[in-house]
Parts: C-alpha cells; sequence; structure tokens
C-alpha cells in the first residue's frame, strides 16, 4: 500500500491522533484526505476536506462512503473513553457509548467501505489499543470495548482476503490525546505514533512481517 497518490477518510480528524493521521497522509503525498467528525466544522486543516460522520449513525456511515466513493485507504480511528470501572460504573451509559462507537462503528465502516476498496484495491487500517489484550481496572468497559473492536478487526481481514484488501490493526499504547488527559500515566506524543514500526499482512500469506510504514 503506497501512501502517495492515496485518497482516504479519517475517522476521528478534528482532534488527536486523527488530526496528526490526516496531516501526515497529506505530508507523505496522499492526493486527498477526508476528515471525518461529527462536526465537520471543527476539521479546519488546510487540504483535509471535512466530512460529517457519526460512526454510530448508519445513514452518515452510507452517505460518507458514497461521497469518499475514490478512495483506496480508510483510517477507522474514532474512538470513546468514559474511564468507567466495570463494577462501579454510573448505570453502564459510559460503556454503552464505548461499544456503539468503538465496536458497533468499526464494523459499520468497513461494511460501507468494502465494495469501495474491492473496486479501487488498497487497504484499512483499525485503530485499536494496547487494552484489547488486557482490562485496566480503572477503564474496564473501555478495555472491553476494544477487545470486542479487536474480533471484528480479525474476522474483516479474513472475508476481505479474497477481494485483496489489507486489514491492519493497530494496538497503539498510551497517547497523550485529549481522551487520555485524565490518565495519570507516561503518554507518547501522538506526532510519533504514524511512524512507528507497524505489521504489514499480504493477502493470501498467513505470515506477518514487521517493516517501516511507507515513507517512514
Amino acid at each position: 500500500m503506497q501512501i502517495h497518490h492515496a485518497a482516504a477518510p479519517v475517522t476521528g480528524a478534528n482532534r488527536g491522533l486523527g488530526l496528526v493521521f490526516a496531516r501526515a497522509l497529506l505530508d507523505r503525498g496522499a492526493k486527498a484526505v477526508y476528515g471525518a467528525a461529527r462536526d465537520p466544522s471543527a476539521v479546519t486543516d488546510p487540504g483535509v476536506v471535512p466530512v460529517a460522520l457519526d460512526v454510530t449513525d448508519p445513514a452518515q456511515v452510507t452517505v460518507a462512503a458514497a461521497r469518499c466513493a475514490g478512495v483506496d485507504l480508510l483510517i477507522n480511528n474514532a474512538a470513546a473513553m468514559s474511564a468507567s470501572p466495570l463494577i462501579g460504573m454510573d448505570a453502564g451509559d459510559g460503556a454503552r457509548s464505548e461499544m456503539e462507537v468503538n465496536y458497533f462503528g468499526t464494523p459499520a465502516m468497513c461494511r460501507a467501505f468494502a465494495p469501495v476498496l474491492a473496486r479501487n484495491g488498497g487497504a484499512q487500517v483499525n485503530m485499536l489499543s494496547v487494552v484489547s489484550w488486557f482490562t485496566d481496572p480503572a477503564s474496564g468497559s473501555y478495555s472491553a470495548s476494544q477487545a470486542a473492536a479487536w474480533a471484528p478487526t480479525n474476522g474483516v481481514r479474513v472475508e476481505l482476503r479474497g477481494q485483496g484488501t489489507l486489514v491492519v490493526g493497530v494496538h497503539a499504547g498510551l497517547i497523550d490525546t485529549d481522551m487520555a488527559a485524565h490518565v495519570e500515566a507516561p503518554r507518547a506524543a501522538p506526532s510519533t505514533s504514524p511512524r512507528r514500526r507497524s505489521t504489514r499482512w499480504t493477502p493470501g500469506r498467513r505470515k506477518c512481517s514487521r517493516t517501516p510504514p511507507p515513507g517512514a
């Protein structure tokens, strides 16, 4: 997957890691970058095309896929984090919001853009978290939603193999964004994330290799 001349929508592109992804794509020569956000007026970077998108709204997801019909790279970055423990959470509202965005929203985007990527070729990247693999007691519901998102990422990878679509799950550590501002722990700068080494998966093969991302 070459970033140069690629076209890509980035969900949650109005701030944090999504904004960094959008800027990195432009820096590496992407021909079109769509900044998807619930409030498109918050997407103000030059060269990034604002797109109104709430990944929990099926109608908006469908419209976004139609508007971005020429893309060959999808970055599913939108996420919610309520910092709710599993036992102490208040009526589970935070957990429901996390599952709606982190779990249901990601497969919805995958389904909507699968025909686009089948037609154009390319890849999709699902931003996950290291807490997909373990549970942080202070954010147990977030860990559960990330574990839930990891499962369909693996499933979509297998389902889209036949059409030649590359599917990558990125399990990031703690990043210094607004979403993690309340967490008292060391955090990586968002600008370092798109430059980290990533796992490359080739459709039709079972083995993964560790390679630097294009342009790194």
